[in-house]
């Protein structure tokens, strides 16, 4: 099978193709694209060297899909080129993800709604992800009526120069700034721009794509996104109402059956999920399950997963893997 990967050079298209090398996904021929003055380099997959294209050469070589990560602006030009053209789109940007035309997918979740005619696919905010797969078991047993997510975010989510930045501060070293602010033995409550409402654009990307991953219009979200200076993964304190009351032990039981997805959580050897354990890994982890006495039918939780990966490369390679078993690409 003939894979591109749009976006290779970067920090999610590089771990897409370790992902693509790790889960053994049948590439017969890569094909790697990336920007114009990156054309004639070469990157590395399973020891063979492959020379970076530009994207018309990535149509002209007809791959079956076309993994893009090479943010938003990019995907609205060209993922239509490649769906022209036959070509099945899974795209990392937040550009398809609310056209309601195209769906939003997290495998575990609702890979069912997939055809053979959905040539751009898109791939779920990180944060967004790993939250939902947690939910999903719940909402499907108790019914979840309200979500209160605050978000401890890495800055490998920001990309390249940010974990630069971070290190740079680290050894006191001047260079090329990713925020506004130091990184480093600090936080900054600010992920994306701020919108005329006082969320950010990644507050309410959690909001609108839980609702339609799990196709629930009725959920309610609010949430605050936290920038931290870490690089192994996403933390989210999470709050979640039900439609019925529940018994922490059926919880735990749920998450520890639910598909993607490890439970942390025996505060009694003050075993909790970190970043630094989720870090290279494509489980979602839970922990600190506990009631929240404040209100009838409420759970507090914490979440964590790599972002660069189940948050990120993971996810959209697991919707290749459904396509091509579902028979659904040509």
């Amino acid at each position: 099978m003939k894979v591109a990967v749009v976006g290779a050079t970067g920090l999610v298209g590089s771990k897409m193709l370790q992902v693509l090398a790790e889960r053994n996904f049948p590439v017969t021929e890569l094909v790697p694209v990336a920007s114009e003055r990156s054309v004639g380099k070469e990157v590395e997959f399973k020891g063979k060297k492959y020379k970076i294209v530009s994207m018309s050469d990535a149509i002209a070589a007809k791959p079956a899909v076309a993994i893009f990560s090479a943010g938003g602006g990019t995907s609205l030009e060209w993922a239509p080129k490649f769906a022209e053209a036959g070509i099945t789109v899974i795209d990392n940007s937040s550009a398809w993800r609310m056209d309601p035309t195209k769906p939003l997918v997290v495998p575990e979740i609702n890979a069912d709604i997939l055809t053979k005619n959905d040539k751009i696919i898109a791939n779920p905010n990180c944060s967004t992800i790993q939250m939902v797969v947690a939910l999903n078991p719940l909402h499907k047993k108790y019914g979840i009526k309200r979500i209160v997510v605050s978000t401890y975010q890495s800055v490998t989510g920001t990309g390249v120069k940010a974990v630069t930045q971070l290190f740079n501060e680290r050894q006191g070293v001047a260079g090329e700034r990713a925020y506004k602010y130091p990184i480093d033995l600090n936080v900054i409550p600010q992920i994306d721009v701020f919108l005329d409402n006082g969320y950010t654009k990644e507050e309410m990307k959690m909001v609108k794509e839980t609702c339609k991953i799990m196709r629930d219009d009725s959920i309610r979200v609010t949430a605050t996104t936290v920038r931290i200076p870490v690089v192994g993964g996403h933390s989210e304190s999470v709050n979640v109402e039900f439609g019925k009351d529940y018994e922490l032990g059926e919880v735990k039981s749920l998450l520890q059956s639910a598909p993607g997805v490890v439970v942390v959580d025996d505060n009694a050897n003050q075993l909790y999920p970190m970043p630094m354990d989720a870090h290279e890994k494509d489980e979602v982890f839970v922990g600190r399950l506990r009631r929240d006495e404040s209100q009838p039918n409420t759970l507090n939780m914490w979440v964590v997963s790599d972002n660069l990966r189940k948050g990120a490369a993971t996810n959209a390679i697991q919707i290749a893997e459904y396509l091509l078993s579902k028979n659904l690409l040509n």
